[in-house]
């Protein structure tokens, strides 16, 4: 593939090798290219300013203001005992708010002289809080002078780029290097198909990253973001088509149910009917599984809403076909929880090669990386010769001695907590691909299930089975109303009063060894005043005081397996009647009969954490209740997210509510791929038609063309855009 030279050259050409080591390290841009993709965060005009007012404590900002007024202090000091020390106090003001800035010792010659009143300039530096006051200390500067050779104004036109920036590189000065590479915009190779591009009305390449770097008008910042979406929900849709398309081509055996085999037996066993949504999905996964190439599956459901109950139906109809089906659970008690469930509900059907079993009987065993070795002997010798038709483990599934004897599906439960790799490692383990049913109880927007597993077909339950019940969420205020949390307390000894059980939950466990390093980033942060809550310390606290008498047990991820699951079963049978856990209860725990959950430290989950604990309650006839407490602010943004989570129980609304609280890179980076996202303008919740249309035409552009011969623009933009993990990542999807 021919590389487009001025877009590929070094930055350290260019700009030379001090400025470029700067962009690598804090920003990483490596080329002219990477440079050119930097854009502006947002625009300031020339006649107006920012609003001071709002400004973030503890955040990197650039601002343009105008100086009212500025003071020179002398003072005694340790190093200048006679009064020669100085500060220098500036006053800056936007029209919505003033801001001091503070300069020191040698460093307040050069502003003393420049930043006389009435001076407009553009500054940056970290805001922090002094006396109460928000402050700038020592901020960068640059002079808005309209007469300068080198001032910002002559660049920029009449709007001014504000660039993500660093305290390393201030924002002028990124912008600066911008305009020295913008020149090469117009080398830049167009990865829309023409026929596309002039379809939409869509703006080149070239003049797309002249418009958003140098913009004389508002209407050339949005055709230039109108296109650069385009640019980036079509390559991502692109890549992510061309994985399907590939999977497409793989071979796969097909597992069909037998007629009156297993499946059937185990369906005329259940005590209740299927809901509609559960057989509509069950119908799309036999389905997939019919067919010669693999299922790519995701099954979203909301919490409590029957996947497991999916799941195990699929794997029964691969069992009958003469198949192995595997589930992976993100931790050990899930796993232990998932093993106990399903033989519960196959009952003797789970009895294979046991006396008492049933006819189309198959063994389900348990494999995980605490178990004693003659077990996990006998559970991997039951897998390799077939023995076990159903293997429920952690990714202790996945090492190379585990051997199957024909694997034929494998079900992910909540897929963001495994990285590709082991999903992609536990298929390999397949005579032929395996098919893949990947479940999630975190309700993910449409528009995100298209762009982050954008390589799997989608199903949706969005029905919770008949007799369970609905929850009532409330925000307990315990600095406010300190009286709210006792009557909590109450309605937890009530519960248990009629026959019930509840969860407390804590962020922390409470045995860590002191970290200063902990520690001090829990001074610095002004919204921890204290450490989170932990799990031992309060549950010394109940049992000694509020829920005293009440049997109160404690369950952490730092536990022996053993005891993990001992402590389980005694919350299931009903012994225990208080559980204080950390977030291992999150996922997958079924008790009925616990009804209660009080979520300590409630503003330190997120949005879809807080929505999943909440659901291991209300699981029986019995209505659920969960108290979210927190010390935050009545105005603050974290109890505003607590009331989003008290005010609904739908999944989908809060993962919606969730998303816009959070950047969109969170959504498709880290989380996934462990890469750095590429999404710089597409907005993931807001740019939905974008995106479902980016896909259609990105599924007919490869299903055209898969190898991309006569777009050879787009090619080098999906070799641009997606750096080499996170190819590795969509190979792998």
């Amino acid at each position: 593939m021919d590389l487009v030279p001025a877009l590929e050259e070094p930055l350290k050409k260019v700009l030379g090798p001090a400025t470029a080591k700067v962009m690598a390290e804090h920003l990483g841009l490596h080329s002219v290219g990477d440079l050119l993709h930097h854009y502006p965060r947002r625009y300031e005009e020339r006649g107006q300013l920012t609003h001071l007012a709002d400004l973030p404590l503890d955040e990197h900002v650039t601002v343009v203001a105008q100086v009212a007024d500025a003071r020179l202090h002398s003072f005694a000091s340790a190093k200048a005992p006679r009064g020669k020390g100085q500060r220098l106090e500036v006053t800056i003001t936007d029209g919505s708010g003033r801001l001091q800035l503070v300069f020191f010792g040698s460093g307040v010659h050069k502003p003393h002289k420049e930043l006389l009143p009435g001076t407009r300039a553009m500054f940056a530096g970290k805001v922090s809080l002094f006396n109460r006051r928000l402050q700038l200390a020592h901020p960068a500067y640059e002079l808005l002078r309209g007469d300068a050779e080198e001032s910002v104004e002559t660049w920029a036109g009449a709007l001014i780029p504000i660039y993500p920036a660093t305290a390393k590189l201030e924002s002028w000065k990124i912008g600066k290097a911008i305009q020295t590479v913008l020149p090469s915009a117009q080398e830049a190779l167009d990865p829309l198909p023409e026929s596309l591009r002039e379809g939409r009305g869509l703006v080149t390449l070239p003049e797309a990253l002249l418009k958003i770097h140098r913009p004389h008008t508002k209407a050339d910042i949005a055709d230039a973001h109108a296109r650069l979406k385009w640019d980036e929900a079509f390559v991502l849709q692109v890549a992510l088509a061309r994985r399907r398309h590939a999977d497409a081509q793989l071979p796969a055996v097909p597992r069909k149910p037998a007629p009156d085999g297993l499946l059937a037996a185990f369906d005329d066993r259940l005590p209740f009917t299927l809901t509609d949504g559960q057989q509509k999905v069950s119908k799309e996964i036999f389905d997939d599984l019919a067919t010669d190439h693999p299922m790519h599956r995701l099954l979203q459901g909301e919490v409590g809403s029957g996947k497991t109950m999916v799941a195990l139906r699929a794997m029964l109809a691969v069992v009958d076909a003469g198949g192995q089906a595997a589930m992976l659970a993100p931790t050990e008690v899930l796993a232990q929880q998932h093993h106990r469930s399903v033989v519960e509900m196959m009952g003797e059907l789970a009895e294979g090669g046991m006396l008492g079993g049933a006819e189309h009987a198959t063994k389900v065993v348990l494999l995980t990386g605490s178990m004693g070795t003659a077990a996990r002997r006998q559970a991997m010798l039951d897998l390799v010769t077939g023995e076990a038709g159903i293997v429920i483990g952690t990714h202790a599934l996945i090492e190379d001695k585990v051997q199957f004897h024909d694997l034929g599906l494998v079900v992910v439960d909540e897929q963001h907590r495994f990285g590709v790799e082991q999903r992609d490692a536990l298929r390999g383990k397949g005579k032929q691909p395996p098919h893949l049913l990947v479940m999630t109880a975190t309700p993910i927007p449409r528009t995100v299930a298209m762009t982050v597993f954008g390589d799997l077909e989608t199903s949706v339950l969005d029905q919770l089975p008949a007799g369970r019940s609905p929850i009532a969420s409330h925000v307990v205020p315990a600095a406010d109303k300190p009286h709210f949390l006792s009557r909590a307390w109450e309605r937890v000894r009530e519960e248990v009063e009629n026959g019930h059980q509840a969860y407390v939950v804590c962020p922390r466990i409470g045995d860590e060894e002191d970290d200063p390093k902990k520690a001090r980033k829990s001074a610095e942060d002004e919204a921890e005043k204290r450490p989170p809550l932990a799990v031992l310390e309060i549950a010394d606290q109940l049992s000694k005081g509020p829920l005293r008498g009440l049997a109160v047990e404690v369950l952490h991820g730092r536990m022996h397996p053993d005891d993990k699951d001992a402590v389980m079963r005694r919350f299931a049978a009903g012994e225990t009647h208080v559980l204080v856990a950390t977030t291992v209860i999150e996922v997958g725990v079924n008790v009925p009969n616990a009804t209660a959950m009080v979520i300590m430290d409630a503003d330190r989950f997120g949005v879809s954490q807080l929505h999943q604990l909440r659901g291991r309650v209300g699981r029986g006839s019995a209505a659920g209740l969960c108290l979210l407490v927190t010390e935050m602010p009545e105005a603050s943004p974290a109890r505003q997210r607590l009331n989003a989570v008290a005010s609904t129980l739908d999944g989908f609304e809060l993962s919606r509510i969730d998303l816009e609280q959070r950047r969109e890179g969170d959504v498709l980076g880290q989380a996934q791929s462990g890469a750095r996202t590429s999404l710089r303008v597409l907005a993931v919740i807001e740019d939905e038609e974008i995106i479902a249309e980016a896909r259609e035409e990105a599924t007919a552009v490869v299903e055209a063309d898969p190898e991309l011969t006569a777009l050879p623009g787009l090619r080098t933009a999906l070799d641009a855009l997606l750096d080499e993990e996170r190819e590795q990542y969509l190979e792998k999807g």
